[in-house]
């Protein structure tokens, strides 16, 4: 009797143990689970006219930055991206890099020799900041973070429209191949390139149209696409 009392006490004893150990990892699960789940959303906001970098966290302003921009010929990229990659580069880039996704060509987010170029459209393309900022954001944002650039009230068409040909690159062909697909006159990829694929699209749409077919997209073009002037 007493032998199977104690084995009755073993069994209650194992069974409250394996209960424990199967409550603490449920916990343990639980918090990793909130933790991930409640980190701050960040988003990166860049206005060209402005030349000033915001970043919010989940949704609040938290820090303003001056940046320097594209140069006229060399425009920053209007559009929403991410940051898909992250280095210490070295001294001409202020020693840290965030690459943005952008299709047609390598641009991102990082540092400076030229710091008398803060305020100023002065880049190939890219956002510069001051050395200690970007290592401050640089610190603060993880990848994956959005970050949207904006050019006042002219959108991916910059100061206006520009007579694409095939070979040119940026945020306005990437408007136009968006456009088209919309239509259903570009079957190719959103690239912001203007390859064959997309010339194709242009002559069946000014076909349609009843346009001059020609490789060079002008204002007609844009029209009949339905674009406006500042859009």
């Amino acid at each position: 009797m007493i032998i199977i009392k104690k084995r009755v006490l073993y069994f209650i004893l194992l069974l409250y143990v394996l209960l424990v150990i199967f409550g603490c990892s449920i916990l343990i699960r639980s918090i990793h689970k909130y933790t991930v789940n409640n980190q701050p959303e960040y988003t990166i906001l860049i206005e060209i006219d402005e030349k000033k970098l915001y970043l919010f966290e989940d949704s609040q302003l938290i820090k303003k930055y001056p940046i320097a921009s594209g140069m006229k010929n060399m425009p920053s990229p209007i559009g929403t991206w991410k940051v898909k990659d992250k280095g210490k580069w070295g001294k001409s880039f202020g020693g840290h890099w965030m690459g943005l996704d952008v299709p047609w060509g390598t641009y991102g987010i990082h540092g400076t020799t030229r710091e008398d170029s803060i305020g100023s459209a002065a880049s190939h393309g890219c956002i510069r900041m001051y050395n200690k900022d970007i290592q401050e954001l640089y610190n603060i944002v993880p990848l994956g973070t959005a970050v949207i650039i904006n050019n006042g009230p002219y959108g991916p068409f910059g100061t206006g429209f520009r007579n694409l040909k095939p070979g040119d690159r940026g945020a306005d062909v990437f408007a136009v191949q968006e456009r088209l697909k919309e239509l259903q006159y570009f079957e190719g990829n959103v690239s912001g390139i203007y390859g064959e694929d997309l010339k194709n699209a242009v002559y069946r749409f000014q076909e349609d149209n009843n346009l001059k077919v020609k490789n060079t997209i002008t204002r007609e073009d844009y029209d009949a696409m339905g674009f406006i002037e500042f859009e």
